[in-house]
This record gives C-alpha cells, structure tokens and sequence, in this order.
C-alpha cells in the first residue's frame, strides 16, 4: 500500500535548524505560526501514514498522531539546559496499556541533521526492568535470536542501551544472559539522510524498520503485560 503523505515541506527542518540557534520564546513566539504550519500540522500527517500502515503488523500500537507526537517544549526542571525548546520532532508509538514512555514501542525523529528510526525499550521502571531481566534469563536463546536477525541488524545495528558494568545485585554472574541482564534499557536507533523526510520514501523507511523491529518489541513487552495483567483488579460476576 503506497503512501500518499508527500513528505515534509523543506521549511519543516529549516525551522528546526533556525531553532537550533535562535531557543528562545521570543524567537519562537515570533515563528509560531511557521512551526504550526510548516511542521506540527506535517508531522501529525507524517504519524498517521505510518499509523495507517502499521495497521497491518503492529495493531496495539496504534496511536493517534496528536498522542503520538511529542511536545516541542523540554522540561527543564531537573536539566542544567535550560533551553525552552527541543529542536526535534519525535512521535511514538505505544500499547495505551502499558504507558507512553515505560514499556516497549515504535519511534521516529525529524532533525536537521538525521532522520531517526527507533524501536524498544527505553525508560523502564524498576518494576518493569526487573521483569525484564526475568524475561531475557527465562528466554534468553528466543531473545538473541530475535535482536540479531541479519534483516534487522542490516537495517537498525546492534541493539544500544545504558549498561552496568557489573551484573545487578541479586542476578547471577554465570548466567547465560547476564551481559543483556546488565542493560538498563534495550533498543535499535539508526540516523538516515535527513532528506528523506522531505521525501514521500519517507514513510517506507520509517515503517519497514518498524516492521522488522516488531518481534523484538513483542518480546520486551510480554513480561510487562504479564505484570499488568497480575496488578489488574479481579473483577467478579454475581
């Protein structure tokens, strides 16, 4: 199924690029309307070409393109940064029940200066993670074989991630999967020509890398389901 969504217009990453230099609110203030237009509105396009057809693959991840879509304003409460804006455009994509930013999903990014395609796990929480490393131990075998398919390693790399240097307390250090038991999180990104968002190929890139990431973001999000499901209340029937 071919896309229709023509691209970004170009202005999309001028805008970021002017962004880059001039992270004020005055300057933003003064550009709103060009980032509405000219990159919001595109990108919200962009997020629901890819929706449209991960349909076919990843249907628990579909997300509408408002959710999807980042905010362009950074927190800058607990960051020595204290730069109003990103200048980035990310959307993600995510299973509604287990949370936007804990559990396993789909994720792309606009820059200046690189199209970025992502898929994993980025930012458990201790209950999560725990569950994780359950999981790779438990099936550690299933799990290699998955994050080092030659489709998806030509495509994505290596999988990426904070790692410990020594294995976590409690796990232990002779375990087949204690080198993965040691990461914190669990993901493939890859940068591509960020021309290619100003390209209708755009959605393609995006989404036959997602694609090939699915079976990889399934496994990580099993045993988070798993623990969804046991904190779920048990509802009875009288």
């Amino acid at each position: 199924m071919k896309s229709t969504f023509p691209g970004l217009p170009k202005e999309a990453l001028t805008f970021l690029a002017d962004l880059e230099k001039n992270n004020s609110r005055e300057w933003f203030d003064a550009n709103r309307q060009t980032y509405q237009e000219k990159l919001r509105q595109p990108m919200e396009e962009f997020c629901a070409a890819v929706g449209a057809r991960m349909a076919a693959f990843a249907p628990d991840y579909l997300t509408e393109p408002k959710r999807a879509l980042f905010r362009i304003y950074r927190d800058t409460r607990f960051s020595s940064n204290k730069t109003p804006y990103k200048t980035t455009q990310g959307a993600l994509y995510y299973r509604a029940e287990l949370g936007k930013n804990e559990a396993a999903g789909f994720y792309f990014e606009v820059s200046p200066n690189y199209l970025g395609v992502a898929g994993g796990l980025y930012m458990p929480n201790p209950d999560y993670l725990r569950a994780e490393r359950t999981q790779l131990m438990e099936h550690t075998a299933r799990w290699e074989k998955l994050a080092s398919a030659k489709a998806v390693v030509k495509a994505m790399g290596e999988i990426q991630g904070q790692k410990l240097s020594r294995p976590p307390k409690g796990y232990p250090a002779d375990h087949p999967a204690i080198e993965w038991v040691k990461f914190k999180q669990w993901y493939f990104w890859v940068e591509l020509d960020p021309g290619l968002a100003l390209k209708p190929a755009c959605v393609d890139e995006v989404v036959s890398r997602f694609k090939l990431m699915t079976p990889a973001v399934e496994f990580l999000n099993e045993p988070l389901l798993g623990l969804k499901r046991k904190k779920s209340p048990i509802l009875f029937d009288y």
